[in-house]
């Protein structure tokens, strides 16, 4: 099964130049716990693959950080959130 978030970050790890890219992610994903052992989606991995990139990059700086989401902006060209006012 082919999921939104599957494809992201294989996509992501093709532009990178990685070999066996949906493999990789297919790892990645269960190591983060998003992907079950079968490759499924947790529960938590569904609430991760109904977020949009930008939404995702966001939770991530919010959880490093402790900061309030309406604090970050997204650049989609780097998939990164930082905060308002800086680069």
């Amino acid at each position: 099964m082919k999921t939104k978030i599957i494809a992201r970050l294989t996509d992501q790890l093709r532009a990178k130049g990685v070999k066996d890219a949906e493999a990789m992610a297919i790892a990645k994903l269960k190591e983060y716990g998003t992907l079950d052992a079968a490759g499924n989606l947790t529960p938590h991995g569904e609430k991760r693959n109904a977020m949009t990139p930008e939404q995702r990059a966001i939770d991530r700086a919010v959880q490093r950080s402790g900061n309030r989401a309406s604090e970050y902006t997204y650049d989609p060209k780097t998939n990164r959130a930082t905060l308002k006012g800086r680069k």
